[in-house]
């Protein structure tokens, strides 16, 4: 690992140096490449800043005319765009996530109770075992009992699996199909607007247009969501 960003150093150095070319063409294309190239090595913010600063001491660049250094300043910012998208992204995911969260952390809740229930019938289980070595008499009997509360706890945990994850899914299509038929009804609405507004002006059909658009971009959205919860 050391090394990759070491050659990734090295690779910053040369760009910045053919960018700085006097009568060069000053694309930021590299530039944008090294971020690519960071994110995928997992170098944050500060280290990409230390890398810059070393590539302007490499290239004696600290008593340059300020156009050469906003020029470096310019490539700079450019290669750390792929790290500040990443971090947008992973933000907006865990919004996503904390919201997904809370609607299961009731089942958490229910399903952390039916545990400590499962935990007291293993114990009683052993219990039974327990009694099972020490008795003669009613071994088979005991013995019976054990395997009979065994086959218990294992349906009583399938069960509860099994309705948890029912539930999920009923919780999933309902919310799908209740947004979506509202969403339905907006656009229907527009459309019948669309139609009326033959005789009105032309920007008022843009806007009823524009309005379209929305509600079915928001449709979408909200069954990607759905169906990513449905999943869980």
């Amino acid at each position: 690992m050391k090394q990759k960003l070491i050659r990734l150093s090295q690779r910053y150095v040369m760009a910045l140096r053919t960018h700085l070319r006097p009568g060069a063409r000053a694309s930021l294309q590299p530039a944008l490449e090294l971020g690519r190239q960071a994110v995928g090595l997992g170098v944050e913010t500060l280290e990409l800043a230390r890398m810059h600063e070393r590539a302007l001491t490499t290239l004696d660049l600290a008593n340059a005319k300020n156009g050469r250094l906003k020029q470096a300043e310019i490539f700079f910012t450019e290669a750390l765009t792929p790290i500040v998208d990443t971090h947008r992204a992973a933000r907006q995911s865990r919004t996503d996530l904390t919201r997904l969260k809370e609607t299961l952390s009731r089942r958490t809740a229910e399903l952390a109770t039916t545990n400590l229930q499962l935990k007291r019938g293993v114990r009683r289980r052993k219990n039974v075992e327990a009694a099972l070595k020490k008795s003669g008499a009613h071994y088979t009997k005991l013995l019976k009992d054990s395997l009979h509360l065994q086959e218990g706890l294992r349906q009583l945990t399938h069960q509860v699996m099994a309705a948890q994850e029912e539930e999920r899914k009923k919780i999933s299509i309902e919310l799908q199909d209740e947004v979506a038929q509202t969403l339905l009804g907006i656009n229907v609405r527009l459309l019948t607007l669309k139609q009326e507004s033959r005789v009105n002006t032309k920007g008022l059909k843009s806007e009823i247009a524009s309005t379209q658009r929305l509600v079915a971009k928001s449709a979408k959205s909200v069954r990607r969501v759905a169906r990513e919860f449905g999943k869980i």
